[in-house]
């Protein structure tokens, strides 16, 4: 089965920034046995004549076929994704406004995530550019609450202001 994902033209759907970027709306299965370009669906990835195709078959659209197992177009495509026109590839969503997308097109915080391993639920603090962390050290709530301090690369326990 061949995937193929919809674009449409839409401004930064997570509200980061005004800039108009092509968002997946959906994403469709179209099997391998579809005749196009003389041959099968199944020998021709990324070929023109199969975005044509969906764009015929669909009524319309923006078409770029997408990777199931991800070896083309960097990964698969889903609903929310961002398609790189430049790069030729399927972007995750930026998960928060402060991250930048590193040279392979990944999605980086300002501050490296922490080294240390941890049995700790380690999240993003958007709010004061940090990674948080929560953990109940005595087996009851409330939760203790640490960040990673870089300076010193360690976890720092803190109490949250309400």
């Amino acid at each position: 089965m061949a995937h193929f994902a919809e674009l449409k033209l839409k401004q930064d759907p997570t509200g980061f920034t005004n800039n108009m970027l092509q968002v997946v709306e959906r994403v469709v299965v179209v099997g391998n046995d579809t005749s196009i370009n003389g041959g099968f669906l199944k020998d021709n990835d990324m070929h023109v004549d199969a975005e044509t195709w969906c764009n015929n078959f669909f009524k319309g659209g923006t078409w770029k076929q997408t990777s199931y197992n991800g070896t083309f177009r960097k990964q698969y495509a889903g609903e929310g994704h961002i398609y790189h026109v430049e790069s030729d590839k399927f972007i995750s969503p930026q998960p928060h406004a402060s991250w930048a997308l590193d040279a392979n097109h990944d999605w980086q915080a300002p501050v490296t995530y922490p080294t240390e391993k941890t049995n700790k639920s380690v999240s993003w603090d958007e709010e004061n550019l940090r990674w948080h962390a929560a953990e109940d050290l005595e087996g009851t709530a409330p939760f203790d609450y640490f960040y990673w301090d870089v300076p010193t690369l360690a976890w720092i326990q803190y109490t949250p202001s309400e």
